[in-house]
């Protein structure tokens, strides 16, 4: 009787101890379970997301690309294409270049001239400082301004229409910046004078094309006017 009675405690005991364990399993389990959940879609999600910046990337490069040539979609030379311009100065980009060298020389002589004179040489007379500063500005300022003078008449781009009575040049200024001016074709005259570098006159300014490289005959025929035939007296050889 006892021994049937200690069998049964020891079986109570074990089916009390099994009910446990598998509870605690199962609660050990469950978080894990939950858990692994979110971590899928999380991972979904992620996957997405890089999928979508992956697709957009690309997209995102050729719009932040630097490039030199046209951009991809666009015809050659359709953003500046312009049927009108039938010229341009073969060195513009060198004139202007020239002149933007000569204003910063001419600025920095002006500038710092005067104070480099008369911080060098603390003995010399204030009346021979000023003097070597004044030549120093005459002497970049002349330059300057010889250099201006000479390429002022140079005519930089050139538009017209075929059939039209005007051209529209564009000029460059002292400071070098482009200046566009309307000319008519009844206003060229011959140019009357030594200066070098002229092709014609119109309204009392001198502007020179390039012959060699204005391909248009008809148009450099209408810029290049003849000079009229002067009239011999007949009493000049007696």
């Amino acid at each position: 009787m006892a021994r049937s009675a200690l069998l049964h405690l020891l079986r109570t005991r074990s089916t009390h101890h099994f009910s446990s364990g598998n509870l605690s399993c199962r609660s050990l389990a469950s978080p894990h379970t939950w858990s692994s959940r979110p971590s899928f879609n999380t991972a979904t999600k992620f996957s997405a997301g890089n999928r979508r910046w992956l697709s957009q990337s690309p997209a995102a490069e050729e719009e932040n690309k630097i490039s030199i040539g046209p951009r991809r979609g666009v015809e050659p030379g359709e953003e500046e294409k312009d049927n009108s311009i039938v010229y341009y100065g073969p060195i513009s980009s060198t004139i202007k270049k020239v002149k933007l060298l000569s204003l910063s020389t001419c600025c920095l002589s002006v500038s710092l001239g005067p104070v480099i004179t008369f911080m060098t040489s603390p003995e010399m007379n204030v009346i021979l400082k000023g003097a070597v500063a004044s030549s120093v500005i005459f002497l970049s300022a002349s330059t300057t301004a010889a250099l201006h003078w000479f390429v002022n008449p140079y005519i930089h781009k050139l538009k017209w229409q075929p059939g039209s009575d005007s051209f529209e040049v564009e000029m460059m200024s002292w400071l070098a910046s482009y200046i566009p001016r309307t000319i008519k074709f009844s206003d060229i005259r011959p140019p009357e004078t030594n200066r070098p570098f002229v092709t014609f006159k119109a309204n009392g300014n001198f502007y020179f094309v390039d012959e060699s490289h204005c391909h248009n005959k008809a148009l450099l025929a209408r810029l290049t006017p003849q000079k009229p035939p002067v009239h011999q007296s007949a009493f000049k050889n007696l």
